[in-house]
């Protein structure tokens, strides 16, 4: 049974193709046939590595050459809004007239398997598209919640033609089975993976914080280079790097400067090697107003890096249990983020506890354990299809 993936961009820098790669490379590890779709391509390869058994390829591709009257076609059609797509859609401009074409062209084409998309867009398309004889599975990475209300009304009214929805967080999923108590569709919580290699330990010597996400305001960067500014004045061998790309990024030099922490708070762009750089850190920060899980909390705590989180709706409190494996804090609360990280910095022998339980509750998130779920997942729905002895019972069909 192939399984595939159809995700936005797998050549792209950002959490949800990371942990989708990790996803991918965890399954074919063990043997199973799996294949990544790319809508796009923008770059001969992709920034994250990936396992031999996985097989890329993409449904548009800006690299490659080809007659300019297809090219002078296709580059027409990219200039022309998706017909298919949501506006409220966040990534609605990065869908066209080539890409409605080419994803539903892509999922027609499917006979079996399993297909798991990875945004709302997708998840749409293939309830509406792939046919059903393929187990058609929705990935959430946000939360219901965080949806506008425009595309939260597509969602109620074409995800019930999925088999099932995974999303990573329990409380997401009390969401969504509320929202879908009377239709088929199967919500399951299935939360990120970790990096399939063995993580290495932060020594914790180091005078060095780390953030890391999307410099976009739900990650409150700036609250966070507020609250190292008396962090700074206080401890000043200790430096705050802040890696990730996105449209705040000047806003956040801007304020870098007008605090006059330029020599202490750094924005060190992308990077496909973030793990080695935790491992280098000896606090994490978050101070997220919003998150969808907060994979890189439990990536960093795998290192041994005890976090410092903003105890934001979702995600960061299902990961850290606060004073046990981290420090949880209220969103937006300046003064008590700057206060946790003077505790930690402080205390070496607090960071070292911490870290070391952050290490022991990352476990939860490893690749085989994750793996294990995603197999019993499809086990289960496959088992439903086939009417197998002792199997759940097949869902009724659902009538739009």
């Amino acid at each position: 049974m192939t399984i595939r993936f159809l995700l936005l961009n797998a050549y792209a820098v950002g959490g949800t193709v990371r942990t989708v790669v990790n996803q991918a490379n965890a399954l074919a590890a063990v043997g199973h046939e799996v294949e990544i779709a790319s809508v796009h391509r923008h770059r001969a390869a992709p920034a994250f590595p990936l396992h031999p058994g996985v097989h890329l390829h993409a449904l548009t591709d800006t690299t490659a050459a080809g007659p300019w009257g297809r090219r002078h076609f296709e580059a027409w059609q990219r200039r022309r809004p998706s017909q298919l797509i949501p506006r409220a859609e966040v990534k609605f401009t990065r869908f066209s007239r080539l890409t409605d074409r080419r994803i539903t062209r892509y999922l027609r084409s499917l006979t079996d398997g399993v297909l798991i998309t990875t945004r709302p867009g997708l998840n749409l398309l293939s309830a509406r598209f792939a046919p059903p004889s393929v187990l058609r599975i929705g990935q959430e990475h946000l939360h219901y919640e965080r949806h506008k209300l425009a595309l939260t009304h597509q969602i109620d009214l074409w995800y019930p033609r999925l088999d099932a929805l995974t999303v990573l967080t329990e409380a997401d999923r009390q969401t969504y089975a509320a929202r879908l108590a009377d239709a088929p569709v199967r919500i399951e919580c299935i939360p990120n993976p970790l990096p399939g290699a063995a993580p290495a330990r932060s020594p914790l010597d180091r005078p060095l914080i780390i953030s890391a996400g999307r410099l976009v305001r739900a990650k409150g960067f700036d609250t966070l280079i507020e609250a190292f500014a008396p962090v700074a004045r206080a401890h000043p061998h200790w430096r705050l790097r802040i890696y990730g790309s996105g449209p705040e990024r000047g806003r956040l030099r801007a304020l870098i400067h007008e605090r006059h922490l330029y020599n202490h708070v750094h924005l060190m762009g992308s990077t496909p090697y973030l793990e080695a750089e935790l491992a280098k850190a000896s606090v994490f920060a978050l101070a997220s107003r919003h998150e969808g899980f907060g994979m890189v909390l439990a990536e960093a705590m795998s290192h041994g890096v005890p976090p410092v989180s903003s105890d934001c709706p979702q995600g960061p409190r299902e990961i850290i249990t606060g004073g046990r494996d981290g420090l949880l804090i209220t969103p937006g609360n300046t003064a008590a983020l700057t206060q946790a990280l003077n505790l930690l910095i402080e205390r070496p022998e607090l960071r070292a506890k911490l870290g070391e339980e952050a290490a022991l509750a990352a476990r939860r998130y490893a690749p085989a354990r994750i793996r294990e779920q995603w197999e019993s997942l499809f086990a289960e729905l496959t088992a439903a299809r086939s009417g197998a002895p002792g199997a759940p019972s097949p869902p009724k069909p659902y009538a739009l």
